[in-house]
């Protein structure tokens, strides 16, 4: 098995690495097809079995009082949830106590830190005797082998496939603790803070329509800064530790698709939902190479 990576190093060009981690097929489901959620929630099984560091703590949703009615709404369109008043916050999240009134805790969520986990997924591809050639920019028509799955996402140029820019921020701060991601609802830009080892935290959140590449606007920048302060005000002297941009390959109804034609298995159209749905995107791609297998199979 030959990996080829168009970057120089792991997670060079990924949309992956830029990732917030967070697996909230609840959560996702607000504004996605309902069809995610069963396989979202069988993800979280799946890279726990895996993977390193994942965090089964659930998703906190919470809304400043002048946006309070954004709270009812998205547990109208959203199930699995646990409404909280201020205490029921205060509990889950103790720095966040006295700051928001109402919110929603989606339980059976989870999280992960999207650098460790591809690290070691390159690292167990290795050990199954997988090689993986970094700065190898082909075609999947120019590689060799019986079957070849086609990952490269937006460089596929697949029809009806568009980019969705999304825009994030890295901190560091020793002044405040979460245990959960937590998503700060606006009804023009809701935001995620998710918590990751050593006092980060990744924001994010932003979806733009553009085919636009380069590094984050400065509009993107202040309004996750800005969102990651309202949540709370210690992170006014967070550091700025990472700020990038990434494109995110979706399709029109948001949702993938596992195809093949001849020899090539199409991988694509993952939108916001990479890690969420990795796994049965995975499991379908090779039903499309090896058949339908057992439960067993599947589980190794």
């Amino acid at each position: 098995m030959t990996l080829h990576e168009r970057s120089e190093s792991l997670g060079g060009a990924a949309a992956s690495w830029l990732a917030g981690g967070m697996l909230p097929p609840f959560c996702e489901a607000e504004s996605a097809d309902a069809s995610i959620v069963a396989p979202g929630l069988a993800a979280i099984d799946w890279w726990e079995s895996r993977v390193p560091g994942v965090m089964r703590n659930g998703t906190l949703v919470v809304a400043s009082s002048r946006d309070a009615g954004e709270i009812a709404r998205f547990g109208r369109r959203t199930s699995g949830a646990q409404p909280l008043d201020a205490e029921g916050i205060e509990a889950l999240e103790p720095d966040l106590a006295g700051r928001f009134r109402q919110g929603l805790h989606f339980a059976a969520e989870a999280h992960l830190d999207p650098r460790r986990a591809l690290t070691a997924l390159a690292e167990r591809f290795e050990r199954l005797g997988g090689t993986i050639r970094f700065g190898s920019d082909v075609t999947p028509e120019a590689v060799g082998g019986d079957v070849v799955i086609d990952c490269r996402g937006i460089a596929a140029n697949a029809p009806s496939l568009r980019s969705v820019r999304g825009e994030m921020l890295i901190l560091r701060s020793d002044e405040i603790r979460l245990s959960r991601p937590v998503r700060l609802l606006h009804p023009r830009m809701p935001v995620y803070v998710v918590p990751r080892a050593g006092g980060l935290f990744m924001v994010g959140a932003t979806m733009i329509e553009s085919e636009a590449s380069g590094g984050p606007t400065l509009r993107a920048a202040v309004e996750l800064m800005n969102a990651a302060y309202a949540l709370h005000p210690a992170f006014a002297e967070a550091e700025v530790i990472d700020m990038k941009a990434g494109r995110r390959p979706a399709f029109p109804d948001n949702l993938p698709r596992v195809t093949r034609g001849g020899r090539i298995v199409s991988v694509n159209g993952l939108f916001r939902h990479g890690f969420l749905l990795a796994p049965d995107c995975a499991e379908k791609a090779a039903e499309r190479v090896f058949g339908p297998r057992t439960r067993e199979e599947i589980a190794a």
